[in-house]
C-alpha cells in the first residue's frame, strides 16, 4: 500500500497504533503508550516557545526510501512548511525529527530511521528516552546539546 491508501484504508481509521510502512508498502503499526503522548506534548511546547521561526508538529509522516515513517514530533521551518504543506507524506524531512523511544525501539531501527531523516534534508535528529533524557544528533556524531536549539533542556519533565 502507498502512504495515501493506508491514510484513506476505513479499517485503518481511528487506530490507537502509530502506523508506518517499510519499503515494501507493508503497515507496521506500534502501540503508543500515554508516557509518550506526554513527552510529545511537552517537546511541541518547548520547540514552540524556543524557536518561534517554525512550527512544531507531533507524527509527521516522511516519505523515505524505505517507506513512510512517523517522526513522533517534528519542528519546521516556516519556509520548509511552505514547502511541504500539502503534501500527504512529504518528501522533505523536517529541519529536526524527534523519536520518543519506547521498549519496542531497537539501536539499529533508531541508526536506520536517522539516516533516513538525514538523507532527506534533517539537520538533527533527537531522541527521547522513556524516562526523558535527550540525546542530540546530527549528521556526522552525537552532540552536547541542540545547535538549532541550544536552550532545549536534557531532560524533560512530563
Amino acid at each position: 500500500m502507498n502512504w495515501q491508501e493506508v491514510c484513506e484504508h476505513p479499517s485503518l481509521k481511528d487506530l490507537p497504533f502509530k502506523i508506518e510502512t517499510d519499503e515494501t508498502g507493508k503497515i507496521i503499526m506500534s502501540p503508543v503508550k500515554f508516557y509518550h503522548s506526554l513527552f510529545q506534548g511537552e517537546i511541541a511546547f518547548l520547540l514552540n516557545s524556543l524557536l518561534p521561526k517554525g512550527r512544531a508538529v507531533p507524527e509527521c509522516a516522511i516519505k523515505t526510501r524505505k517507506g513512510t515513517k512517523v517522526v513522533d514530533v517534528a519542528w519546521l521551518s516556516f519556509e520548509r512548511l511552505a514547502q511541504v504543506r500539502h503534501q500527504i507524506d512529504i518528501e522533505i524531512a523536517p529541519e529536526i525529527c524527534i523519536e520518543v523511544l519506547s521498549e519496542s525501539n531497537t539501536k539499529k531501527e533508531m541508526i536506520e530511521k536517522s539516516a533516513l531523516y538525514f538523507e532527506l534534508g534533517a539537520k538533527e535528529v533527537w531522541l527521547c528516552s522513556k524516562n526523558g533524557d535527550m540525546r542530540f544528533l546530527n549528521e556526522k556524531h552525537e552532540l552536547i546539546h541542540s545547535e538549532l536549539a541550544p536552550k532545549f533542556p536534557l531532560k524533560i519533565e512530563a
